[in-house]
């Protein structure tokens, strides 16, 4: 198995920027695909990002596309989440997710804790 381990996150101001870091430990996940998910309050949790971390493919939900970045960094065995123009609409818990069939839009086998993300208006 693996465990995904989370930090920050935070308040920020519209138009401002956060970065998410996602460390992976445990079983070897080579042919992983990697995400990011979000549930903002009363909503259904919903897919923002994702990248193989064997080709590092990866796949945006339209609505952060241009403006947020997903990348990982073998040496760290981390997983990021680079927030750029950030909108109060992306207010929402962030979740870092692992696939061990590598399939990008597949279902989601390992979840790490959670992260608040709050932008202000």
């Amino acid at each position: 198995q693996v465990q995904l381990v989370q930090s920050g996150g935070g308040l920020v101001q519209a138009g401002g920027s956060l970065k998410l870091s996602c460390a992976a430990s445990g079983r070897a996940f080579s042919t992983y695909a990697m995400g990011w998910f979000r549930q903002a309050p009363g909503k259904e949790r919903e897919f923002v990002a994702a990248i193989t971390w064997r080709y590092a493919n990866t796949y945006y939900a339209d609505s952060v596309k241009g403006r947020f970045t997903i990348s990982r960094d073998n040496a760290k065995n981390t997983v990021y989440l680079q927030m750029n123009s950030l909108k109060p609409e992306d207010t929402a818990v962030y979740y870092c997710a692992a696939e061990r069939g590598g399939d990008i839009k597949g279902n989601y086998d390992y979840w790490g804790q959670g992260t608040q993300v709050t932008v202000s208006s």
